[in-house]
Formats: C-alpha cells, structure tokens, sequence
C-alpha cells in the first residue's frame, strides 16, 4: 500500500516544506508519510512525475452539481433569468435519476480538472428520493464531497426533518460528509434562520449561506448566529463593515468570480474580504453559465482584482483554491497541502505542453496558463483515480448518454428548446 511519486516540481503548499524544484511524496494507506527532495522506497508503485508539476488538488467550496445537464445553456443568463430558467423552469421536472447523473457527471468532472474535494449545494429540493439520489451520486463518484442540503428552497417551512434524515445516513468523518445549507434571514426570517442555525450546531454541521443582500450579516450578528462554521457565499456590494462581522467570528468567504462577473452580481470581492481579514476562497458556482474548472476561476480572481489595485500574487490565488478552502469547510487537518499526516489527495499537471512549456514560475504558471488539459494523474486518498489524462474505471460513453437522455427529457417536459433561444422573463 506504499505509492512514491518521483522527480517532479513538487508545489506542496505548505509554508513549513516550501517548494521542491525536483522532489518526491510517499503515501502510505492513502496518507502522505514523506516529502524530500528524495526518498528510497524500493517496495512503493511508482508514480514518474518528471516533466509533472506535483500538487494538493483543488477544493471547490460551492457548487451545484445537479443543474450540469444543462451546461452552457446559461452562457447568456444574467442572475434573473438563471432563477427563472433553473429553479422556475426545469427543476420542477427533476426526477431521482435526473438529479443522480447530473450530480455523479458534474463530480466527475470536477475531479477530471484536479478538484478532489467539492461542496454540492443542493437546491433542488423535492422529494427524500432526490436527496437520496444526490448522496448516491457523490458516493459513486471518486474523491471527498460535501453534501450540502439546502431543503426547503424556495419557502420557509422547516427543513429539522429532512437535515436529521440525512445526518442519520452521513455521521460524518468520511469520504462523504454533510453540511446545512440555510436558507438565510432575507429568505425565511430571522427566527427560521436561528433555528436552522441552533439545528447546525446540534448535529455538528458546517453552514454555507448565500449573502445575497446587505444587512444579512448583521441580523445574523445581532442575533448571536454568526459562527465559525458557517462560509458566506458571493457577499457582493456588502460593506465592509459587515464583513469584518463574518471575520470576527472566524467564518469564511466563498467568492464565484466567473459568474459573479457575468451574471451582474458585481465586482467580486477579494479584495475587500482581504481588507476585512477574511482569507477569500474560489468556487465554481453552476456550469450552466461558466466553465467547471479551477483554472479558469483562479484566473477570473486574479486578473479582476489586479485591474483593480495590482496587488494579489499567484501564490495567494493558489492558496485560495486549496489550503484557504480547506480550512473553511473544517478539512484543513486532511486536505489541501502536502503534509506528511494529510490525505493523499494529489494532482499531476504537465509542464511538457505546449500551452504552458517552459514553465520557471511554478505557480505564476498554474494561475496564469493552466487549463483542465495539463491534469495528467489525480489521487484522491492515494488512490489513483485519473491515469495518462482520462478517469480510470469509468464508463464515460454510457454516463454522457444517461446525461443527455435526462436532459432531453427535461427540455421535453419543459417545454425549452435546446439552441439558446429560451423565452425567459426574469421573476421579479
């Protein structure tokens, strides 16, 4: 059970070990037991990574798995119209199965562009079937996922129910765990969030909350609701002010800067979370609307901000979208560098490609001209789950056939057509 990756620029993010121009990692049981510049394992598998940048893979705080069926559909959209179209229009025709293939492609897809470990926030809520459905998927799918159960979208009823049944099926501390995701005060209230909250915090569960609307960090404030677990989603054209609040009690920030950008939600807010202390993290959001990778994100957070005030650096953005994610959704102490006592959970880029050869800055290069194309090998736990650039123990020809029968089906009942060209007329 011993796998010894050799002869690459080893990036480990880890500020204790720095970078290694040509180094080597030891697993051991799925754990990294060794980073050097060289190790002797004569019984280990060996992994060549000459020619490799090594890696912790990515870590996706926020992102709606269920909705990758309609990928690109949204390239469009602005928010408006992504509500209308997704929740309005084609959610109500979800089935189980719909919301399995979607879920199981789009973690896959995540884990083919080096995310090891990914947050689904679940809104589709339907039926028990469809949660179960959803778990499934992430289950079926390599890597470690969070399922965040965000029950009862879109009314104010109580979700205790649901959140119980699910946390009596993931207990927590395995590849599969669980977060709430609230509804927020602008949505439900005041009381329903607090009892969300208290809910939480009885079973143990991290909170993603999208901050939609400025005040909300305040009402959560003034009620005694912020916490250390709970990560704030997008918060743009919130002041400063309330965000100091959310970095006094030590909770995070998850910022989508493709969509946010896109969608017209505004400038993202890197910087300004900087500015309030809070250490920004990158998520993908929906892939209707923006492409499934880290990369393309990292660049977004980059090149927004430094048009800006010119002052993040590539390292930051690096640390945003493993180490910082890590650490908002309570992994930090298993994932997100290579530190000998972590999870395995390792990607491969080439540096042999033409889109990034020669490469002098490792990390200037993964930011500046990364693309899903350079993941050559991803491990999650030590187990290798992508080879030579394609998903290993995958029936890739079968599942594309499954995702787009269901997506088919769902334009059918619908009643969208498939070409762009969907009637939509944005709910106040």
């Amino acid at each position: 059970m011993k796998t010894l990756i050799t002869g690459g620029t080893v990036v480990t993010m880890d500020p204790a070990l720095g970078d290694l121009t040509r180094g080597d990692v030891l697993i051991e049981n799925g754990q990294i037991t060794a980073v050097a510049p060289h190790i002797d394992a004569p019984d280990a598998e060996v992994i060549d990574a000459s020619e490799r940048i090594v890696m912790p893979g990515f870590v996706d705080n926020h992102r709606h798995a269920w909705q990758t069926a309609f990928r690109g559909a949204g390239s469009d959209w602005t928010f408006p119209q992504w509500a209308q179209a997704m929740h309005h229009t084609v959610k109500p025709h979800y089935t189980p199965e719909d919301v399995y293939i979607g879920t199981l492609m789009g973690r896959l897809e995540a884990l083919h562009s080096g995310v090891t470990t990914m947050l689904d926030w679940y809104h589709v809520a339907q039926t028990p079937a469809h949660e179960d459905a959803a778990m499934t998927a992430l289950t079926d799918a390599p890597g470690r996922s969070v399922f965040c159960l965000g029950a009862g979208w879109g009314s104010d009823r109580s979700v205790e129910d649901d959140i119980r049944r699910v946390r009596n099926i993931l207990t927590g501390g395995g590849r599969i765990d669980m977060a709430l995701g609230m509804r927020g005060p602008s949505y439900t209230g005041i009381d329903t969030a607090a009892a969300e909250v208290k809910l939480a915090d009885e079973l143990g569960l991290r909170i993603s909350l999208h901050l939609e609307a400025p005040g909300t960090i305040a009402a959560l404030a003034d009620h005694n609701l912020l916490r250390d677990t709970l990560t704030g989603v997008h918060a743009n054209g919130i002041g400063i002010d309330e965000l100091r609040m959310l970095a006094g009690a030590g909770a995070s920030l998850s910022i989508s800067p493709d969509v946010e950008l896109k969608m017209g939600f505004g400038t993202p807010m890197t910087g300004l979370a900087l500015d309030a202390g809070l250490r920004p993290t990158l998520s993908i959001d929906d892939v209707p609307s923006v492409g499934g990778d880290m990369f393309s994100t990292l660049r977004t957070a980059f090149a927004a901000q430094r048009g800006i005030d010119g002052r993040l650096r590539s390292r930051g953005l690096l640390d945003f979208a493993t180490i910082d994610a890590a650490s908002s959704m309570g992994l930090a102490h298993r994932t997100g560098s290579l530190t000998p006592g972590k999870d395995a959970d390792i990607i491969l880029l080439r540096t042999d490609d033409l889109t990034i050869f020669p490469v002098t800055d490792p990390a200037g290069s993964i930011v500046s001209q990364g693309h899903p194309g350079l993941v050559d090998t991803v491990l999650a736990a030590g187990r290798v789950v992508k080879r030579e650039g394609a998903l290993v123990d995958v029936d890739l020809p079968a599942l594309r056939a499954r995702l787009l029968a269901s997506r088919d089906r769902i334009a059918t009942a619908a009643g969208v057509a498939l070409d762009g060209t969907w009637d939509l007329k944005p709910t106040a």
